[in-house]
């Protein structure tokens, strides 16, 4: 067990809440390592856009599970939780910590997955070449056919989720929500955790958002993107619908200016932060929330308090 006998720190976040520099300061704090929980921070391919640390940030304490994933695989949860479980067993005494805004990775970690079968490559290739031209509301009702009862769970705008439950009945013959029963045990389960979530104030986070945006643009970001798009992946694969790539690669195709490109980048990556507020406070209701400012010495008072235990 580690300092003051916490098994780790999780420090999750809106994007732009400052999660990646309080992770480094409390890793050179508590001799931990600072661990990805963002689902699109594994992807090397777009290390600017997505905000993963940089390599400088990267010097100043160790890092696990960033940039390791090509944009071209369908990376799960359960893989993630799989190679997060690799990183804990060579900790070698150092405190975990757990820094990302993915609620489902977080959620999967404290609480377990949902026991789904997994899905064969050739099942969703076929679901995926069936479904390449259907519109979002169409392949809900194509789900409604073959699973009404995943599919009244389901917006019908929600295409990610609604594939994903067409996958899972073609391997199955199941439905998707008959799996939400049975649980796998959450990987921290038997470790005691310190579970904070960054919280800016809305409209200084939204300042931050937009500026980092820009920012991202003189970074490189738009190279990034080029370089993806000239792939040819499946445009339903995870790194091809990260917030600023599909507004991007329609500047890039001609379809609409740089101005454009840049609100609806900004837009998307502002609509996304208040789903992170959101998610969090229904589906995680124990995490403590916080001002940025406030995050390191919420975790170092807490793990004083306990170390007078």
């Amino acid at each position: 067990m580690s300092e003051a006998g916490i098994g780790a720190v999780l420090i999750a976040g809106p994007t732009a809440s400052g999660k990646s520099a309080l992770g480094i300061k409390l890793a050179q704090a508590l001799d931990g390592i600072v661990i990805n929980a963002d689902s699109m921070q594994v992807y090397r391919d777009l290390r600017v856009l997505t905000a993963r640390p940089t390599a400088e940030e990267e010097t100043q304490a160790p890092h696990w599970l960033y940039g390791y994933v090509d944009a071209a695989i369908n990376f799960s949860v359960g893989r993630y939780v799989a190679d997060a479980a690799e990183v804990l067993r060579g900790l070698d005494g150092r405190m975990p910590i757990f820094v990302g805004g993915t609620g489902l990775y977080f959620k999967a970690l404290t609480e377990g997955l949902s026991d789904i079968p997994a899905v064969p490559d050739e099942v969703r290739e076929a679901v995926r070449r069936e479904s390449e031209g259907l519109e979002t509301p169409e392949l809900h009702r194509l789900l409604a056919e073959r699973d009404p009862e995943s599919a009244r769970t389901l917006r019908p705008s929600d295409r990610l989720r609604v594939q994903r439950a067409l996958e899972v009945f073609a391997a199955t013959g199941q439905p998707l929500v008959s799996f939400h029963g049975a649980r796998q045990p959450g990987l921290l389960n038997d470790r005691p955790v310190i579970k904070l979530f960054l919280a800016p104030e809305r409209e200084e986070l939204r300042r931050r958002i937009d500026g980092r945006f820009l920012a991202m643009m003189e970074q490189g970001a738009l190279d990034e993107v080029r370089a993806l798009g000239e792939r040819n992946l499946d445009p339903m694969l995870p790194a091809m619908r990260a917030h600023g790539v599909p507004g991007l690669l329609a500047y890039l195709r001609g379809e609409i200016d740089w101005d454009e490109a840049v609100v609806k980048g900004q837009g998307d990556t502002r609509r996304y932060a208040k789903r992170q507020f959101t998610w969090f406070r229904h589906q995680l209701p124990d995490w403590t929330w916080v001002e940025p400012e406030r995050g390191f010495e919420a975790v170092m008072s807490r793990l004083n308090a306990l170390a007078r235990l």
